[in-house]
């Protein structure tokens, strides 16, 4: 399989919009007509729009984009311009009186990466859907991950850069399960060996990983740190899957999240997938879709910190590594 992301799913655009000035940014997925759409959404701390018509026993069963972004709940902003551009398109939901996109969106919180007054808005919306494309998906520090990062335990100033990475796997018969995820963790990303990727810096020098799970027992009896910690994304097939079946892949994608990242579903968290079924591979086993986007879901993670550069004075975990930082 040459494309290794998201878009190896036939008929799936990504695009990326985003300002390095903040830095910050946006990323949406655009499925073909008739994608079912599901969720599941944990952590404390969740910035959403959109979430409870994905749910079973609720009218709406296709959506017509995925918006992730970054600027916390001001960066729902963004959405309305995906509206817009969806709109232009003659595409959403048949009112009768013209449609209604539906775009469900998530956020990360970037607020204090570097400048909190530079945002995603509409126009970054736009951006991104006119930017969307069927290449293989940038990945590192673009659209919504360009203003992420990962191990915020002690704080920015001891966190690694994050980004947004995506996987993807062939199951056989035309069969693909594939993931899209922004890194913006309070935890470490750990490789399947569990050496750490990126992660929490030790203070004060911060040039070696403090390993987030052993700094955890020291906090156990103090107030929780306020940080802004989400890791967002897509998981995606072209398998035909219901409704209940689409939201049932999303939470078993949750298990890749807690795969790649420690800890995971924290109170400050506001991890949320959404999951996409095209159809246009036929039927298929639901489990086994939700097993594999669990996988294709660690991987992104890993794959987000992997691809990242250096932004706002962040360092990235491969420098940390490279300078014998590593703990793992």
């Amino acid at each position: 399989m040459s494309n290794e992301t998201l878009t190896a799913i036939d008929g799936l655009r990504v695009g990326h919009a985003h300002n390095l000035d903040g830095p910050t940014g946006c990323t949406v997925v655009l499925p073909p007509p008739g994608t079912v759409g599901g969720v599941d959404q944990r952590g404390g701390a969740p910035g959403t729009r959109e979430t409870d018509l994905l749910r079973p026993l609720h009218l709406v069963e296709h959506v017509d984009a995925v918006l992730l972004a970054g600027g916390s709940a001001y960066g729902l902003d963004a959405a309305s311009g995906v509206m817009r551009f969806l709109e232009e398109q003659g595409t959403g939901y048949d009112v009768g009186v013209g449609v209604v996109p539906i775009v469900p969106a998530a956020i990360i919180f970037d607020l204090d990466t570097g400048d909190p007054a530079i945002r995603p808005d509409a126009a970054m919306g736009y951006a991104a859907c006119r930017a969307a494309g069927a290449d293989p998906v940038v990945e590192g520090s673009a659209g919504a991950g360009a203003g992420a990062r990962v191990g915020g335990l002690m704080g920015p100033g001891f966190a690694c850069k994050g980004g947004v990475g995506s996987a993807a796997v062939d199951l056989g018969d035309g069969l693909i399960v594939a993931a899209l995820m922004v890194a913006n963790a309070a935890g470490d990303v750990i490789a399947a060996d569990g050496t750490i990727l990126a992660g929490t810096r030790l203070p004060p020098e911060g040039d070696r990983f403090a390993g987030a799970m052993a700094l955890l027992p020291s906090m156990a009896r103090t107030p929780s740190r306020r940080s802004g910690n989400t890791v967002v994304g897509v998981v995606a097939t072209n398998a035909r899957l219901t409704k209940e079946q689409t939201n049932k892949v999303a939470q078993m994608a949750q298990d890749g999240l807690a795969q790649a990242v420690r800890p995971a579903h924290t109170l400050f968290d506001g991890d949320t997938i959404f999951a996409l079924a095209t159809g246009s591979a036929g039927d298929a086993n639901a489990s086994v879709i939700g097993a594999f986007a669990a996988e294709v879901t660690a991987q992104a993670i890993r794959r987000a910190v992997l691809a990242a550069t250096s932004l706002a004075g962040l360092p990235t975990g491969a420098a940390i590594r490279q300078n014998g930082g590593s703990t793992g």
